[in-house]
This record gives structure tokens, C-alpha cells and sequence, in this order.
């Protein structure tokens, strides 16, 4: 009796003689670690916490390099742009230099009704043009700040402009060069790039849209400020950019 009856009075003052309950605050057995129900609905909402900052920071990553690729596109046309101006000035030369070798009788009329005048002229004109393009290709433009973005878009509209005065005046000199094969070449291929210009931009603004916009919206924007993804400028249209360019011009005489 005496044995059963401190028994009862030792499970009367220790309700938890399990010692890994006692180590755990009485809360063995009870899951999420011991901590409880209210443990577990913290674990729960830190793991929830975890995946969406996990998903959402890797889904700005994607639309970021989505944007950084439609922008090296936008880069690739105007590079095209580019090497396509630096083929007509070299053709221009090049033309020039076989017809005064080959048509050396056509060269001195022209010398004497100041037609050579106009040749000379036409050298210098589409020197300075590949020179201008010549220092564009080396021009780098920032795709995080709006003004270096017209200023480059700018640039290259007065390069292009630059080469339309230039090639009519090389017509004027060499009107025979309208029938050479590789300038109506370079006409279809100007034209083409024109019209990719103006497409990669439309794409790179599309996809700047889509990013910029994520970050701005709740809650995506509470993931942009405190990963430091910003908002990326938009190609705007220069003034007069409404009107297409008539390259046909280029090669009038």
C-alpha cells in the first residue's frame, strides 16, 4: 500500500515523468518539432514566405535578362545599319576610282564643265560619311539612362541623313553608279534594316513594359527595392520619326 500510494503522489507531482517531454517543455509528441500547432503554422508561413521570395526574385531575374536581349537586338540592327552605310561609301569609292581609271575621256569632260568639281565633292561627302559611322561603331549606349538612348538614336538618324545627301550628290557626279547592281543591293538591304529597326524597338519596349511593370505592381515591387532591380527607360520616337525615311532618294540622280 505503502509503495502504490507514493507511486500515485509521485505521478500527482511530476504529470510529465517522460524526460524528453520535460526537455522539450512538455510539448513532445505534439509535431512541427515540438513546438505545437501554432509552431507549425509559423514553419508553414516562413516556408511560404521562403517560396515566394524564392520564385519571385528568379521571375524578375528572367524578365531582366529578357529585357538586357531585346536590347542587344535593338544594338545588333543599328550595328547592321551601320556596316550597310559603310559598304555604300565604299562602293561609292570604289566606282569612282574604276570610272577614272576606265573612262578617263568621260573624266576630263567632266574636269572641263566642273563636273569633276562635283566628283571631288562626292569623295569628300561619303568620306565623311564612313567616318561618322566609322565613330559610331565604337559608341556604346547606356540602356539604363533614357537620354543616351535618344541621344545614339539621334546620332544614327543624322548619320542616315548624312548619307542620303551624300549618295545624291555622288549620283550627280556618277549617275551611271544607279545602275550598279551592289547599290540596288544596298538599297533592298537599307530598306530591310529600317524596317528591323524600328521592329526590335517596338520589341524592346514590349518586354520593358512587361518588366517594368511587374516591378512596380504589389507585391513584386517589395522584392525590386530590396533586390535593387529598377525600372528600364523606353525607347521614345524622335521628332519627325512618324515619317519613313525615303530611301528611295538615295538613289535618284
Amino acid at each position: 500500500m505503502d509503495l502504490n500510494t507514493n507511486a500515485n503522489n509521485q505521478n500527482v507531482n511530476n504529470p510529465n515523468p517522460n524526460p524528453m517531454n520535460a526537455a522539450l517543455g512538455g510539448n513532445a509528441g505534439k509535431g512541427c518539432f515540438g513546438l505545437g500547432k501554432m509552431g507549425c503554422i509559423g514553419i508553414a508561413v516562413l516556408a511560404a514566405l521562403a517560396m515566394w521570395v524564392y520564385s519571385g526574385y528568379n521571375g524578375l531575374v528572367t524578365q531582366e535578362e529578357e529585357v538586357k536581349t531585346a536590347w542587344s537586338q535593338v544594338e545588333n540592327q543599328y550595328q547592321r545599319r551601320i556596316d550597310l552605310i559603310k559598304n555604300v561609301a565604299a562602293s561609292a569609292k570604289k566606282y569612282a576610282k574604276h570610272e577614272q581609271g576606265t573612262f578617263q575621256g568621260v573624266t576630263n569632260a567632266r574636269a572641263r564643265t566642273n563636273v569633276g568639281g562635283q566628283a571631288e565633292q562626292a569623295d569628300q561627302q561619303m568620306q565623311a560619311v564612313a567616318a561618322t559611322a566609322d565613330s559610331l561603331a565604337n559608341v556604346k549606349m547606356d540602356p539604363n539612362s533614357a537620354q543616351s538612348m535618344q541621344a545614339y538614336a539621334a546620332a544614327q538618324d543624322k548619320m542616315l541623313e548624312q548619307a542620303r545627301l551624300a549618295i545624291n550628290v555622288v549620283h550627280e557626279a556618277y549617275p551611271e553608279l544607279k545602275a550598279d547592281k551592289l547599290f540596288e543591293n544596298l538599297q533592298v538591304q537599307l530598306e530591310g534594316t529600317e524596317n528591323r529597326v524600328a521592329t526590335e524597338r517596338k520589341k524592346f519596349n514590349e518586354t520593358a513594359q512587361a518588366y517594368n511593370t511587374n516591378i512596380r505592381k504589389f507585391p513584386g515591387n517589395i522584392l525590386a527595392k530590396f533586390f535593387g532591380f529598377n525600372e528600364r527607360p523606353y525607347f521614345a520616337a524622335q521628332a519627325g520619326a512618324d515619317k519613313a525615311p525615303d530611301l528611295d532618294t538615295m538613289f535618284d540622280e
